[in-house]
């Protein structure tokens, strides 16, 4: 969406307010993609808060059956990002969480149903927001490297993020892009699929890193911390010289920092600094 008021009217209006969710996994073991996050948004003119009341959002209980337990942590999401204009994270899979079945969650509650629908309708993927609400046409940085891009399944079948990543990387310099045949496929992460079928979930992701280092890329990218975790850490035992990033980082012109699983990484929590 691109606004075609002229320049002084836009000067006048209030600027879009973000509710960024930083998601658990970025909090936890990738830091680095809430700050590359918070600065995209900024970027293209948005005003980010991280609430501190934000908790997860309710997936793993919700893929294992447990709805009680999602709903109870769902709940305080209501609270949480209630009042901005927008709700973006840096993963298709939260966001497809927090759109499509947060509402399911509480569809027969008279009280919090409608407020969960309208959470869900503000809710988008972080390069989704960029591109489709923001209207931001690429992004300027520059990365020295050829890449290539898995798309994540909740991403790609629940939320339809499939141009906007590569849209954005087309304005990076330096960048080279391989497309990746099996992009499309699941690495075999899924959350708890791993864990509950872990040879199917080992053949899976052994497939992909064959088919990621066939396209001759020294790079990884993805939109979902979890696939790459498991990519990148199959890459690892697999002694395969690919560097995994997730794509906010490298529209944010972070790619001179380590890359996941790195020596250097950094893995302290998101700073009170960043508190809505």
């Amino acid at each position: 969406m691109v606004d075609t008021q002229t320049p002084e009217k836009l000067a006048d209006k209030p600027p879009v307010t973000v509710g960024l969710f930083v998601t658990c996994l970025v909090d936890l073991f990738r830091p680095r993609v809430g700050f590359a996050a918070v600065e995209l948004l900024e970027r293209a003119g948005c005003q980010v808060a991280v609430p501190k009341a934000q908790t997860c959002c309710g997936q793993p209980a919700y893929n294992s059956g447990d709805n009680g337990h999602a709903r109870a942590v769902a709940a305080t999401l209501l609270d949480a990002f209630d009042g901005f204009d927008y709700v973006v994270a840096p993963s298709g899979s939260c966001a497809g969480m927090i759109r499509d079945h947060i509402p399911e969650l509480f569809a027969d509650d008279p009280v919090l149903a409608d407020r969960a629908v309208a959470l869900g309708r503000k809710t988008y993927e972080l390069t989704s927001f960029l591109v489709d609400v923001m209207g931001m046409p690429t992004a300027i940085a520059s990365y020295q490297g050829t890449v290539t891009y898995h798309d994540s399944c909740s991403g790609l079948r629940e939320l339809g993020v499939k141009d906007q990543p590569r849209r954005l990387l087309k304005g990076v310099d330096g960048l080279t892009l391989t497309e990746l045949p099996s992009a499309e496929i699941c690495c075999g992460f899924g959350g708890t699929f791993c864990v509950k079928y872990p040879d199917i979930s080992n053949k899976m992701v052994s497939e992909k890193t064959a088919a990621i280092a066939d396209t001759g890329a020294d790079t990884l990218l993805a939109g979902d911390l979890g696939c790459l975790l498991n990519m990148a850490g199959k890459m690892s035992r697999e002694s395969r010289p690919i560097r995994a990033f997730h794509v906010a980082e490298i529209l944010a012109g972070m790619g001179d920092g380590p890359a996941i699983g790195e020596a250097g990484e950094d893995l302290s929590a998101f700073p009170d600094g960043q508190e809505g």
